[in-house]
């Protein structure tokens, strides 16, 4: 992937390969030391926190380059992860359209998430959220800025708790990654790891191929 990494006492592949390897397994850095070690690899857990957080962004903005292509019916909800909230969508099938991490669960953070979301991935034909009245109202915002702009078709909204059992679930797999961490330090730094769990997590579901000569490794069907 084409990340920048002038200036790193490692090649390439020895770093990639820790920072995904923490990313998709729940492990914390002072595991992620002791395996390290054993592949003979001798870097601490802090220099191995340095690189998750510095190199995590990058790659999953190239990663969003290389994304398949989603269907036009979302499921959007948000959750609760490590002392802010993340907000999160999929598409019908199960496959990830974009996460953001926000200080703030209101309809202004639902307002900045749907716009970011259709700007990444077209207008849905329809979104399907919970009973929240701060994600209908973003959504609304959305509607109400599309129609004044003369932008096209307006998003239908559905208001579903079934619909939404599915992102609900995925959830599960975010948290299940960050429970082992002792807490993120800084916003920043939560919202680089968060990136970079999600991208693995969409190298998982198939979404992106990676290419082999990097620690990012993805099976192929």
């Amino acid at each position: 992937m084409a990340v920048d990494f002038k200036g790193v006492h490692h090649p390439k592949s020895v770093i990639l390969y820790p920072v995904y390897f923490y990313v998709k397994y729940a492990v914390s850095y002072r595991d992620l030391e002791e395996i390290m070690a054993e592949r003979g690899v001798d870097v601490d857990h802090a220099t191995l926190n340095r690189w998750v957080v510095k190199f995590s962004t990058g790659i999953a903005a190239e990663a969003q380059k290389r994304k398949s292509l989603t269907a036009s019916s979302w499921r959007m909800d948000e959750t609760y992860v490590q002392v802010a909230y993340l907000y999160r969508a999929v598409d019908r099938v199960g496959r990830t359209l974009d996460f953001m991490r926000s200080a703030k669960r209101d309809k202004a953070a639902a307002h900045r998430f749907f716009k970011r979301a259709v700007a990444k991935n077209g207008v849905p034909d329809r979104v399907a959220i919970d009973k929240s009245g701060a994600n209908l109202a973003g959504l609304q915002a959305v509607n109400v800025i599309r129609k004044f702009t003369g932008n096209g078709r307006l998003i239908r909204i559905m208001q579903s708790k079934y619909l939404n059992n599915m992102v609900e679930q995925d959830h599960r797999f975010i948290k299940r990654i960050t429970r082992p961490t002792l807490g993120f330090k800084a916003f920043h730094s939560a919202t680089a790891t968060l990136a970079g769990i999600e991208t693995a997590h969409m190298i998982r579901k198939g979404q992106i191929i990676a290419p082999r000569n990097t620690g990012f490794r993805v099976r192929t069907h």
